[in-house]
């Protein structure tokens, strides 16, 4: 049977998944292992890059046969329903770079190396996930809420999603051979700041539903 390792920030973005398979959680960080059913760990990091990255950087990740990150994100694309579930195949740590007064220099073109996008990885052909929608998205340290800032951004990435973590996942699982992807449900669009547009009930049972619905058939 496959081995399972949910990687999240909050349990509060994956408390639907673990009453399912009941799971005990002790702490808000830290990995947690469900008791029955499918071979299955959850890794709670906290928000953000850093603390995903430290988290991700302590488990033998390597062990795992899919390598899942789940979470709700914001959306700059208008066709992409909230609610919706998405597979985010290509992550970029979008604040990577420099200033040069008003011009922003990508991180590709200041010649130091290396790279800060990053990309999903799937062998498994698996019709759920095959129907999800692909898209790009940025990981930033501060969520965007300014309209001078959202079309900056926009133009200068053309992501269809923000959150605050999946790229350091991603990083943390590149080179790894088994599947690893992040699988992320809308809950707002990206604009200026306000909260009673936002639907994170929606968000987080339809991410959840589809994730217990993924383990069970790929448990099969």
């Amino acid at each position: 049977m496959p081995k399972f390792l949910i990687v999240a920030a909050t349990k509060f973005e994956v408390a639907p998944l673990l009453e399912h398979f009941k799971i005990k959680t002790h702490s808000e960080e830290g990995m947690f292992l469900a008791d029955e059913g499918p071979d299955l760990s959850i890794l709670i990091t906290g928000v953000g890059m850093v603390n995903t990255a430290y988290h991700m950087g302590r488990s033998s990740h390597n062990l795992f046969d899919h390598v899942i990150n789940m979470g709700v994100c914001g959306t700059f694309n208008r066709s992409i329903q909230i609610g919706e579930v998405v597979n985010v195949i290509e992550d970029t740590i979008s604040e990577m770079g420099a200033e040069d007064g008003n011009l922003h220099i990508k991180y590709a073109d200041m010649n130091l190396g290396g790279t800060n996008i990053y990309h999903s990885h799937l062998i498994v052909d698996n019709l759920k996930l095959n129907n999800l929608k692909k898209v790009k998205g940025i990981t930033v340290n501060k969520v965007h809420g300014n309209e001078e800032s959202i079309k900056k951004i926009s133009s200068l990435f053309d992501a269809d999603v923000e959150s605050m973590e999946g790229a350091a996942f991603l990083r943390a699982c590149a080179g790894l051979s088994e599947n690893y992807y992040q699988l992320r449900a809308v809950s707002n669009y990206v604009e200026k700041r306000d909260k009673s547009k936002w639907n994170m009930p929606l968000a987080i049972n339809n991410l959840n539903a589809f994730v217990v619905s993924l383990i069970t058939d790929l448990n099969k």
